[in-house]
């Protein structure tokens, strides 16, 4: 694992990774589109527990969803810069990736929603795209699964 930290636009959020994350979405649904206000977002999904926050201070946002269901985005409360996204209270985060100091550490692992990606984004070849969403068990690796079954208490 590479050293993965990253913070807010004005620095005063620092925080860690202390695993690399499970798998990496390239997000085109026109939700992340507006709450980024870009083209998309991309979120490294990771276990809550695995970040370790080290200065500043994170408040949730509550945001609408067109599917309805609850999404708490989590931003640094000085400067408003999302740091991640809460789906549902689930025991795992869709970090911004690129509030890593390094924004390119994190290459996508997969482009999901491409149905409303705007049209002249391009999606690499090598890149699996999906109109919604993927199979999890057919994209993710099995150690991913393997965490994500613990930090649901499946395993």
């Amino acid at each position: 694992m590479s050293e993965l930290t990253g913070g807010c636009a004005c620095g005063a959020v620092r925080y860690r990774l202390t695993s690399d994350p499970m798998f990496v979405n390239c997000c085109h649904c026109s939700d992340c589109q507006r709450q980024v206000g870009s083209a998309f977002v991309v979120n490294a999904i990771i276990e809550a527990d695995r970040i370790e926050v080290q200065s500043g201070e994170i408040a949730p946002t509550p945001m609408p969803t067109d599917s309805g269901r609850p999404h708490d985005v989590y931003r640094c409360t000085a400067c408003g810069t999302t740091l991640w996204s809460d789906y549902g209270g689930r025991p795992f985060r869709f970090m911004r990736a690129t509030t890593l100091d390094d924004r390119a550490a994190l290459k996508p692992d997969a482009h999901i929603f491409t149905r409303s990606k705007l049209p002249w984004v391009q999606i690499p070849a090598d890149q699996p795209a999906f109109e919604i969403f993927y199979d999890l068990e057919t994209q993710w690796s099995p150690e991913a699964l393997a965490r994500r079954k613990a930090a649901l208490g499946e395993a």
